[in-house]
């Protein structure tokens, strides 16, 4: 059984963690398959936009700790290099990739799973879905980019407390402080609409607005206005916006084609 499934649809890429049985933790298999995997997604033209989900009853419990504990007592030095070989690569691309990424939560996102929601740009999360960061209870620190996402949604403050306290949150909460986008009983099916939606919309803006955002995260405000600049002269001239402007006129729906 593959520990990755990927299917397509209309323009849609979407990406399964597929080992309910461990509720979708992260053996070296799964991350080497899910950062080559969102690298091609992230190239390929004809992916438009790209859904994150898990199998079964997690959305992703993090490391395989049984992995984790059998390299360990072997001292096989790999554990300790996973963050920079496939924990930020993986976030890196979910962060950067210049097209719409949705996480589907539809069950437990714990640890480096929690944080691969976090870095992608909206949580469709099920009722059952919960967010765990519990890396202070086993003397470690945040990995995976969440100690740059998760004070971005959600407050610093609220940040520190969720991590140094290991405080569980719900789905209902997560949307209550902005960490959850929208509550959906099924949440692939939702994520998957909307990022069908979303596919079929102006996707190079789309691009520009992460480039944007995460562009202003670290900078002044003349930075900020400079990117917004750059943007804008790139978008004027594309085929979207032209079209954009000649459907807003005939009174139409715009058809957009993604440049």
């Amino acid at each position: 059984m593959t520990s990755l499934l990927v299917d397509d649809r209309e323009g849609v890429r979407t990406f399964t963690l597929n080992r309910p049985e461990a509720y979708n933790s992260l053996t070296v298999e799964l991350k080497e398959s899910l950062r080559d995997g969102l690298a091609d997604a992230a190239a390929d033209p004809a992916v438009r936009a790209v859904v994150l989900t898990g199998a079964g009853k997690a959305f992703c419990a993090g490391q395989d700790l049984k992995e984790h504990i059998a390299a360990l007592q072997a001292n096989d030095p790999a554990p300790f290099r996973t963050v920079e070989e496939h924990y930020n690569p993986i976030v890196r691309t979910l962060t950067t990739m210049p097209k719409p990424v949705i996480a589907a939560v539809n069950g437990m996102a714990a640890g480096a799973g929690a944080s691969f929601a976090y870095a992608c740009d909206l949580r469709v999360a099920a009722p059952a879905a919960k967010f765990l960061m519990a890396f202070a209870t086993i003397g470690l620190t945040a990995d995976s980019g969440a100690s740059w996402t998760l004070p971005r949604l959600i407050g610093y403050g609220r940040a520190m407390e969720l991590m140094l306290l290991a405080k569980p949150v719900t789905a209902e909460q997560g949307l209550s402080i902005g960490m959850v986008t929208e509550m959906a009983d099924d949440a692939l099916a939702t994520a998957q609409e909307l990022a069908s939606r979303m596919a079929t919309g102006p996707t190079t803006g789309y691009g520009k607005i992460k480039e944007a955002l995460l562009a202003a995260a670290g900078a002044d405000l003349e930075t900020a206005l400079a990117k917004e600049n750059e943007g804008q002269s790139l978008l004027g001239g594309t085929a979207d916006h032209r079209e954009a402007v000649d459907a807003f006129v005939g009174k139409r729906t715009p058809t957009f084609k993604g440049h």
